[in-house]
């Protein structure tokens, strides 16, 4: 199926894109901007904003829309990877790091420790030359956690949200009876539902994230009903954005939506009072992500 003329997108170029990939490379990390071929990779990373994949770039689960590398890492850990990540964040002089993972079911803790590690260690970057609002001194590196589910067990989503992260971001990547086919097995549409709520629970106070994507079989009507499951669960923030087939082995594409069906999802999202909703074709889970914090 041809790709319509307004998923056209530049190639990745550009002074600041080179630094990132060498800087990538020097640290030995993993980007989810290159490992699931993020249409906006470009323009986040010009932007000061990146996208770090921590937990290695071998994921437990099976989604058949995602084109990250599949298989059993038989518990293996980095315990540098926080630190590292943050020599990162220091030498970019990124401003708003959005840290997400490869699922980890093979860990006890299912990789929960190592994202507040994380979060704790770049939490604690001052950028003197970054500032927040006018008059104001260095300000605090912001931090936005995509995390997997967690099998939804409280004290590993407490264990995060105690670190401190600006942004608590889950995705509920499709909606509900597509669910069996997109994601694996053990992902569930209620729990990932359940682990948003879980959070506003342990803190109300602390925004929450999440995503879709169409293009994969669903109605109009059943997006609506997500995003209203999500505003139900208190979800703040919501993106939207077009499937596009990463790989040979993934799901194909069912159909193309058109930006005038993105802009009435975002309208009747903003109606839900959502505080944020980034509905377009080519938007993507981190898309705009330092947004909400001007």
């Amino acid at each position: 199926m041809p790709k319509p003329s307004w998923l056209k997108t530049r190639l990745p170029t550009g002074e600041e894109f080179d630094r990132v990939n060498e800087l990538l490379r020097k640290f030995r990390l993993n980007t989810v901007c290159s490992n699931a071929r993020c249409p906006n990779l470009t323009d986040c990373w010009n932007a000061g904003t990146a996208t770090v994949m921590i937990l290695g770039d071998i994921c437990t689960r099976s989604c058949r829309f995602c084109a990250v590398k599949k298989g059993n890492p038989a518990g293996k850990v980095d315990e540098t990877e926080p630190e590292r990540v943050a020599q990162l964040v220091q030498e970019l002089g990124i401003r708003y790091l959005v840290l997400t993972s490869v699922d980890r079911d093979d860990l006890l803790d299912l990789g929960a420790g190592m994202f507040a590690r994380a979060v704790r260690l770049v939490k604690g970057i001052l950028l003197p030359n970054v500032k927040h609002k006018p008059g104001s001194g260095a300000q605090q590196v912001r931090v936005e956690v995509l995390v997997p589910d967690f099998g939804c067990r409280p004290e590993l989503i407490q264990q995060v949200v105690d670190s401190g992260p600006d942004v608590f971001g889950h995705n509920i990547e499709t909606v509900e009876r597509l669910t069996p086919l997109v994601r694996d097995r053990r992902a569930d549409y209620r729990l990932s539902l359940a682990v948003l709520q879980k959070v506003k629970e342990l803190m109300p106070e602390m925004v929450t994230k999440s995503g879709l994507m169409v293009g994969l079989g669903e109605t109009m009507a059943e997006v609506i009903a997500t995003l209203k499951d999500l505003r139900a669960v208190g979800c703040d923030i919501v993106t939207v954005g077009q499937y596009l087939q990463p790989s040979r082995r993934a799901l194909p594409v069912v159909r193309y939506w058109h930006p005038e069906e993105f802009e009435n999802i975002q309208a009747a999202g903003e109606e839900m009072g959502f505080k944020k909703v980034f509905a377009a074709p080519l938007v993507r889970s981190s898309y705009r992500a330092a947004e909400l914090f001007g």
